[in-house]
């Protein structure tokens, strides 16, 4: 089978502008929508959105423990809150915020990461957020969703409008193709199948998924390896009925993301499978315990093996 991967021009648009055209639509009839941000409508692509619906659109400044807690009294309102801020900040100055204010509370607040992961690339690791799913991941209540292309970005944030539990959304900064999908639905805690095959299953998760299918179309091309691709876009609840009938069949596991190897996705699956007595050969491909190289998200991709070369590589060692 072909990885399929759209790749006009058309269809190749960064998740974060379909999020601000969704909210926009969304917001036109529904005057609930509100947005909260921390200086972020330019990097948040919201400005039209404020330009739309001024009334809507709420700014505290750089002030991102403000921003949760507005966010967190809006929500308590009735409002269908989106609290829009980098990342990297979101989730590390108002982690007390989104514990106690947001998740503890019970505040339907739609955390929205945005430059999520490396993107800020040569920023450094201070605008890095490779914690966000490891610490948010220990909080009760609380739902974690990465999109990895358009469609999941639009539904994710259709869902999260109408959900009655808070949400973390993260999104990257990149232009991300659309992937073709066994399951043409789009629910919270249920991956994707974007390709299947029969020799190991690569799961990955936002931006790193699109990595993963080039690194299938490369094995399979290149070895005669075929892989099953899965877009596992909610990290918490994990899709364990899917994660099961993955390990039932004694295949390796691949799992690939855009953060710490600690506590995100990986470890998120290698618990479930050691607490079920799976023993699939598994790897977890991430970024390791050290300050991370500087460069684009591509470089920093490529240095740390989240790439179609890299996934490949880990892939045809676990198939020997």
């Amino acid at each position: 089978m072909d990885v399929t991967i759209e790749k006009t021009a058309v269809t190749n648009r960064a998740n974060l502008e379909i999020f601000s055209e969704t909210l926009q639509q969304l917001a036109q009839d529904d005057r609930d929508i509100v947005v909260v941000t921390s200086d972020s409508r330019g990097s948040g692509k919201l400005v039209p959105f404020g330009q739309k619906f001024p009334e809507q659109i709420v700014e505290v400044g750089i002030a991102e423990q403000n921003l949760v807690g507005v966010s967190a009294g809006l929500a308590s309102t009735g409002k269908k809150v989106f609290a829009v801020s980098p990342a990297c900040f979101l989730t590390a100055r108002a982690l007390e915020q989104i514990k106690n204010d947001v998740a503890y509370s019970n505040n339907p607040v739609n955390l929205v990461g945005i430059s999520a992961g490396v993107s800020y690339g040569a920023l450094g690791s201070t605008h890095h957020s490779l914690h966000d799913f490891a610490v948010l991941r220990t909080i009760n209540n609380l739902i974690i969703v990465a999109p990895a292309d358009n469609f999941e970005t639009e539904q994710a944030i259709r869902l999260a409008a109408e959900t009655d539990l808070p949400v973390y959304l993260r999104f990257g900064k990149k232009s991300m193709p659309l992937l073709s999908a066994d399951e043409k639905t789009f629910e919270f805690g249920k991956g994707r199948i974007v390709l299947r095959g029969s020799d190991l299953t690569i799961i990955g998760t936002g931006e790193t998924v699109t990595p993963a299918l080039l690194a299938a179309e490369k094995l399979r091309k290149e070895l005669n390896i075929f892989a099953t691709v899965v877009s596992m876009h909610t990290i918490k609840p994990l899709d364990y009925p899917l994660l099961a009938d993955i390990a039932a069949t004694g295949k390796p596991i691949i799992t690939v993301e855009e953060h710490s190897i600690y506590g995100g996705l990986g470890e998120a699956c290698a618990s479930f499978l050691i607490q079920n007595n799976y023993h699939n050969r598994f790897k977890i491909i991430g970024i390791p315990d050290e300050y991370t190289v500087t460069g684009s998200q591509q470089e920093i991709f490529r240095h740390y093996g989240i790439s179609a070369e890299g996934i490949a590589e880990v892939a045809l060692e676990l198939c020997k």
